[in-house]
């Protein structure tokens, strides 16, 4: 079964309804991503890094689901590359790598405490796709609350 936005937020939704889990949530999954796209900026390939490609793969997720939410993810995505930019221009590269392998693990950490908490597995472990459902699902809430229609 094909799902719109509004099924893969539902689905996501469902293994994430307890408070707790939900404010771990609002700080891990910026984390993860903020940390696995430093970790793919440390890959060089030919003029830029991993992080083009794994952006570009990912908006054309998005712009399959919603317009809305692929513009939310590429300004969230530029903002978090701005700064992976900033840090490496800053420290110069050194030492990069232990920092975002740090915020990776301690922000999984998080999150599977969360779902402990919660009492459900993951959603990723029923499907890998929920990976980039995490971050549009936050957005939802940003979205719904300024009122703006996914």
């Amino acid at each position: 079964m094909k799902r719109d936005i509004h099924q893969w937020i539902s689905d996501y939704g469902v293994s994430h309804q307890n408070p707790i889990n939900k404010k771990i949530h609002w700080i891990c999954v910026p984390l993860i991503m903020f940390s696995l796209l430093g970790l793919l900026s440390l890959v060089k390939i030919y003029n830029g890094n991993l992080t083009y490609l794994i952006i570009t793969f990912s908006l054309f997720f998005y712009l399959r689901l919603s317009i809305s939410i692929s513009i939310g993810m590429f300004i969230i995505s530029a903002i978090q590359l701005g700064l992976i930019f900033y840090m490496e221009t800053l420290f110069l590269g050194l030492h990069l790598i232990y920092a975002y392998l740090l915020i990776f693990i301690l922000a999984w950490i998080g999150q599977f405490i969360g779902h402990k908490i919660e009492g459900q597995k993951p959603s990723f472990f029923e499907d890998l796709q929920f990976l980039l459902i995490g971050p549009a699902w936050l957005i939802s809430f940003i979205y719904k609350r300024i009122g703006v229609k996914y």
